[in-house]
């Protein structure tokens, strides 16, 4: 028999596919599922307008038969069939894609859309398979039909016997290699696991014959193996079904079935959407971080499905990265799907789908935290970061999306607030929303910077996470309040002995200059402060970079020397203050050794190494001695 061969692009495009299209040897099986649904789909579709055609669900079927010692395996279908001139025009052209033919000259009813569209799933099964028989007999037909092909050098159509309309697709598998295990493929446990991962919502059965170990009959302790036909596959998920079919249960069952965590979620999201685009969504909010969710090595997405099939384990463009926590799918009848069926084109509907998976996302967490606070403030705590840095992220472009969502430990009510909140209680005379930035919040209740703010019964945020200065600063104000730390040089309102501030600071103009040359560019400057109470020093800032924004940094991989514009700051009420004078006047060197004194106490307070532990020593030494 001649061996037809095929043209000479089919040849390329063959070789490409086998060799670099899909990543995954494995997704051959999803392929020749997918084409067996569409058989089974073609057949239906014409019951409906074929007299000679009756459509009874329950006599189709794909059925699986592995055979070791042959080493085939064999993907049948009780599908339409295909014709000699179908098998030459399906399989003879690599890319021409009869389920995309048979779409366009048919309008799908009653939710049977078809899988395939670009024909080259079949010829997946190369990466696996030596030599393909195909053997096929077309509904209404008598005569049967036999495709074989070794691959690109051809393939040979001849009539064969075939009992019943449908298809086989037997598959010659490679021999094993150090590499590649073929085998594997004729394993029942590895077949159940690729059924389950990639087709188990195919809407037909995909039957198996299984070996189950059990008693013998009539015996205690002996057993024997038999065979056993299974169905592999669910058929019915569960984003398809009516939610007021299911329970939380039922979700929460999903969740686990999936291995999405092993956390119970937060909340779980049932969307349906037939409009623009058609898609079905389950999505789940966790409770608690995965422990790999800070590495390189976490990958954010949604499991995404064409009709039913798996396509991608996790789709990233799905989710934007500051909704990255989120886990489950998607299920769409509309995305265009490129040659490989792994990879997406970034088209309309795709981008369509991810901007209302981000919106419902968003409204979902609003409603949380308005209907149970409690579950809102759990799961903040796990993910509050990862909406802080959204806030920062891509130069502030998403702040509107989630400035409500953001919550901070409130000095006023000793628990996390939302902005909304801590504007709502402020009073008429306050201009700013304040906030301190510390490693805790016990550190930060005792910064000396908090006192006047305080006094003047204005609330606090505290800042205890280094992404959240960096957010605040893009954020820049919240309903049109500004936001502004306490160690800022300007805190927004006089202080009733601002006079006499002003009135020590032109009298000792001398001594705060002698201090300032003697730390010889440590700070931007000295000054009287009005802002200490009890406490005899601190540092304030000028300028947009914090001593907490300065540590960050500064901890980065790549060592960015960002400095604050450190500002020394002097309580002029304090014994401190009566001791540097003395000390100016009559001993300049003494007057030295407590301004680095001052200087380094500034720096403990705020967290920061002293730069010199040994001269800080010697000069508690010489101030005692």
């Amino acid at each position: 028999m001649a061996v037809k061969e095929f043209k000479a692009e089919s040849k390329r495009l063959l070789d490409m596919m086998i060799h670099s299209i899909y990543t995954q040897k494995e997704i051959f099986l999803r392929e020749l599922i997918s084409n067996a649904s569409d058989a089974i789909d073609k057949i239906y579709y014409k019951a409906l307008t074929d007299e000679n055609l009756t459509f009874d669900k329950d006599s189709y079927y794909i059925k699986i038969t592995p055979d070791k010692e042959n080493r085939t395996l064999t993907v049948s279908d009780t599908g339409i069939g295909m014709t000699e001139t179908e098998l030459e025009e399906n399989l003879g052209t690599i890319a021409q894609s009869g389920s995309l033919a048979f779409k366009h000259d048919n309008e799908m009813k009653d939710g049977y859309d078809l899988i395939g569209q670009f024909g080259v799933g079949f010829y997946s099964a190369f990466m696996v398979a030596d030599e393909i028989t195909v053997i096929s007999k077309a509904a209404g037909s008598d005569q049967a039909y036999k495709w074989q092909s070794k691959g690109a050098e051809g393939y040979t159509i001849e009539p064969c016997e075939k009992n019943g309309n449908g298809t086989d697709i037997i598959l010659k598998l490679k021999e094993n290699t150090e590499d590649e295990d073929y085998d594997q493929y004729l394993e029942e446990y590895r077949l159940r696991a690729i059924v389950k991962k990639y087709s188990d919502f195919i809407r037909y059965p995909i039957k198996m014959d299984v070996t189950e170990r059990r008693l013998k009959e009539g015996s205690d302790d002996e057993y024997e193996e038999v065979k056993e036909e299974q169905t592999l596959n669910s058929m019915v998920p569960i984003w398809r079904k009516n939610k007021s079919e299911l329970t939380d249960e039922d979700y929460e069952q999903f969740y686990m079935e999936k291995h999405y965590g092993f956390d119970k979620p937060v909340k779980h999201i049932h969307i349906k959407v037939d409009g623009t685009v058609r898609y079905n969504a389950i999505l789940y909010i966790p409770e608690k971080i995965p422990f790999d969710y800070y590495t390189p090595e976490y990958e954010k997405g949604l499991e995404l499905y064409a009709n039913g099939v798996l396509i991608m384990e996790k789709c990233p463009d799905l989710l934007p990265d500051y909704f990255s926590f989120v886990k489950g799918m998607v299920d769409s009848e509309d995305l265009s799907l490129n040659i490989s069926r792994e990879m997406l084109q970034h088209d309309r509907q795709l981008k369509l789908i991810a901007k209302n998976i981000k919106n419902k996302i968003k409204r979902e967490l609003a409603n949380l935290l308005k209907e149970n606070r409690e579950q809102y403030e759990a799961f903040f705590k796990s993910f509050g970061r990862q909406l802080k840095f959204g806030v920062y992220n891509e130069f502030g472009a998403h702040k509107e999306d989630l400035q409500d969502l953001l919550m901070f430990y409130s000095s006023k009510e000793k628990k996390l607030v939302t902005l909304d909140e801590y504007v709502s209680r402020m009073p008429e005379d306050q201009k700013y929303i304040y906030y301190a930035t510390g490693e805790s919040i016990d550190r930060i209740e005792k910064l000396p910077q908090t006192e006047l703010v305080l006094d003047k019964g204005y609330e606090i945020l505290y800042f205890t996470e280094d992404i959240d200065e960096f957010a605040i600063k893009m954020l820049m104000n919240y309903k049109e309040k500004e936001f502004r730390s306490v160690s800022s040089g300007d805190l927004g309102f006089e202080t009733e002995d601002k006079k006499e501030t002003d009135v020590e600071e032109k009298e000792n103009k001398e001594l705060f200059a002698f201090m300032k040359e003697t730390l010889d560019g440590k700070v931007k400057n000295v000054r009287a402060s009005h802002r200490l109470k009890s406490h005899p020093v601190c540092f304030t800032t000028d300028g947009e970079v914090s001593i907490e924004m300065e540590k960050v940094l500064s901890a980065m991989p790549n060592g960015q020397n960002v400095k604050a514009d450190k500002v020394l700051e002097i309580n002029i009420h304090h014994d401190v203050f009566n001791a540097l004078k003395e000390a100016f006047a009559h001993d300049k060197d003494k007057c030295k050794l407590y301004t680095n004194l001052l200087y380094n106490q500034a720096r403990l307070i705020e967290g920061l190494e002293i730069e010199d532990p040994v001269a800080f020593s010697n000069d508690i030494c010489k101030m005692m001695a």
